[in-house]
Parts: C-alpha cells; sequence; structure tokens
C-alpha cells in the first residue's frame, strides 16, 4: 500500500462529531468510458466540464436528491428535495432519513440550508434545541461535505464534473419526459478542485484528500442547453471500515430552472453552539 493510500484510509472521509451520522458499507462498480463526440459532434468531456456553467446561466431550479447505501445487508435511501440558486451557491433542502428496522421514522426531517463552506442543519436532534441551527465548516469535513449531510450540495455535484478526465456520449435518453444527452466517466477531485469556483475549491480539495480514491465514476443526463437534468455519482467512502472503502451512490435531479429561491441564513444567535450528544 503507498503512503497516499495509508494516508486516505487514515483520513477517510467519516463523519465528523456534530454532524448526521450514517452507518455507511457497499459496494460500487466504477464506470469509465473513452472520450468521444456527442452526436452534434462536440467533444464529450467539454461537455461535461462546462455543465456547472450552464447551471450558473440558469440561476436556479428545484432539486431533488437521494443517497444510496448498504449497511448490515440492508440498503437504505436517504432522500432531500428543495431549491438552489446557482448564481448565490446558496439552497434549502428537506432531507429525509431512512425508516428504522421496525419500520417507524426514526427521525424528523432535517432541513438543510447550503452556502459556500457551509452547511446549516435543524432538527437535528440529539439535544439541539428546536429553533436552534448547527453549523458545519464543509472545508473541514473530509469528504468536502458531498457525502457527510446525506445529501451532495448541487452545485459541488455539478463542479466535480469540471475534474472529468474520461466522458463518453452515450445517447439520448428521456429524464421526466425531457429528452437528454446520457454521458458515462470518470473525474478527479483534484482538477476538480483546481477549477472550481472559490465557494466549492476548499471543499473539493478536502474530498480529494480525505476518500478512497480521488476517482470519482459518473453518469450525468444534458439538457439541449446544457444543464443537468441528472447526475449520479459513486463515491469511495473510507468511514473508518477496518475492511477498506465502502460505495455512495448520490444522485441529483435539477427541474424548474428559474424557480424562485428565498434562502436566509441563519443569524448568529440562531445557531446552537454546545456540545452535539452522538446518536
Amino acid at each position: 500500500m503507498t503512503e497516499r493510500q495509508q494516508h486516505r484510509r487514515r483520513h477517510g472521509a467519516g463523519v465528523a462529531a456534530g454532524v448526521l451520522c450514517v452507518c455507511l458499507a457497499g459496494s460500487g462498480c466504477a464506470e469509465s468510458g473513452a472520450a468521444a463526440e456527442d452526436s452534434r459532434g462536440r467533444d464529450a468531456m467539454e461537455v461535461v466540464r462546462s455543465a456547472a456553467d450552464a447551471l450558473v446561466g440558469a440561476r436556479s431550479s428545484k432539486a431533488r436528491t437521494s443517497m444510496e447505501m448498504a449497511t448490515g445487508g440492508t440498503r437504505v435511501t436517504i432522500r432531500g428535495e428543495g431549491v438552489y440558486d446557482f448564481r448565490r451557491q446558496v439552497g434549502q433542502l428537506k432531507v429525509l432519513l431512512p425508516q428504522d428496522p421496525a419500520g417507524a421514522t426514526a427521525h424528523r426531517p432535517i432541513m438543510e440550508l447550503l452556502a459556500p463552506g457551509a452547511l446549516f442543519m435543524k432538527n437535528r436532534g440529539a439535544g439541539v434545541p428546536a429553533d436552534k441551527w448547527v453549523r458545519v465548516d464543509t472545508r473541514t469535513l473530509s469528504d468536502g461535505n458531498l457525502v457527510t449531510g446525506g445529501a451532495t450540495d448541487p452545485y459541488a455535484a455539478a463542479e466535480v464534473l469540471r475534474g472529468a478526465r474520461t466522458a463518453k456520449y452515450m445517447g439520448r435518453e428521456e429524464v421526466a419526459g425531457t429528452s437528454v444527452r446520457h454521458y458515462r466517466g470518470t473525474a478527479d477531485l483534484d482538477t476538480a478542485a483546481r477549477d472550481a469556483s472559490t465557494g466549492n475549491r476548499e471543499a473539493l480539495a478536502a474530498a480529494a484528500k480525505g476518500f478512497a480514491t480521488d476517482q470519482v465514476p459518473f453518469d450525468v443526463y444534458l439538457d439541449d442547453d446544457g444543464r443537468i437534468r441528472k447526475v449520479r455519482h459513486r463515491f469511495s467512502f473510507v468511514n473508518g471500515q477496518p475492511s477498506g472503502a465502502v460505495a455512495v451512490a448520490s444522485t441529483t435531479l435539477l427541474y424548474d430552472f428559474g424557480a424562485p429561491v428565498d434562502v436566509r441564513l441563519p443569524d448568529r444567535e440562531d445557531i446552537y453552539a454546545g456540545k452535539i450528544a452522538e446518536e
């Protein structure tokens, strides 16, 4: 094992204290493809790498997210829904945690506010007052908040694609009634971090160091304006597991572009400063 691999295993993207805790396990299949041209003759990597810019041009959208993982032989999915402003890089998601083994809902929905360098969570539980928010500096997380919050920040998901090292045009498909172009490839987190916006640069750099590998397989579906309608990443996540990395599949759906986004970040007095108990 190389020194770099040992470093990643020691500093894997474990869920930090006071952050949404999920136990991750499972496996994934990393797919990649050679660079190719799409049906319009454009270079696939160029098209994929510019997808984040197309979202900024679209201003905003509604979003649905899902994060799939397996633990103890049981596959669970964390779902989210909300809105995102790509120009301000702020958004709001309501995140639904999975049911417990008896089928009961173990937690209230967690409200999440996304902002450059920060994640705010309400209804965090574990002793946090109901009217307070928990603030997490995403630049300090070893996964850059691509996994920790139970939902990947939609713009961060797009900026991962700036690091596309391979991309192949797979053909025309349909997502939620919209005709899209499907691309498959692998992104490099180090490259993505270098080319990312100021708001995501440090977080993606942390993920490049913290994940088991900085290579991220993806499938992305773009409409005729180059906007992401659906993107699926497969992250290799350590989470302190002695047997090695596990796989997490994160999917983001974007729709209703131009939707109004009214996100107000918490004032300092509304942020919980006490200790958060482990759940």
